[in-house]
């Protein structure tokens, strides 16, 4: 899980109003893993980060606003709580981008790992302009 210090820093930033939520969950989820990278290895986490923006307009297709449900249970009887993608839009929407690339990852010690380096913001503004800038200009 340690990075190398001859590793550079990849920052990669998508528009969450710009595809549907499957797509782009898929895609960020691929960067995370790494199989971009000519050096990956799927026991190691790279040096990939993902900034998503704008993830209050959330594209979906169909009826998933209303029909997909964001369920959590308590293990206790009558633990269920059900939440809509319409009410889980209103409440946290960085929550739906979250959930979407946690299923996809393995399902293994470095799952944790490499969703920390996936960043979501509500609104178009983040405070990783300065990492983004520094990887274009190279």
């Amino acid at each position: 899980m340690n990075q190398d210090n001859n590793q550079k820093m990849e920052w990669y930033e998508f528009d969450a109003s710009s595809m549907p939520l499957g797509r782009l969950a898929t895609k960020i989820s691929s960067l995370l893993i790494g199989k971009h990278r000519v050096d990956y290895a799927p026991n190691k986490v790279l040096p990939v980060h993902v900034v998503v923006t704008n993830t209050d307009k959330i594209v979906v297709t169909g009826n998933k606003e209303v029909q997909k449900m964001y369920r959590k249970y308590s293990g206790y009887p009558g633990g269920l709580r059900e939440r809509s993608l319409k009410e889980q839009r209103a409440r946290d929407s960085r929550k739906i981008i979250n959930d979407a690339v946690f299923g996809m990852l393995p399902k293994n010690k470095l799952r944790p790992v490499m969703m920390k380096h996936l960043k979501a913001y509500q609104g178009a503004e983040h405070p990783h302009m300065a990492q983004l800038n520094k990887k274009d200009s190279k």
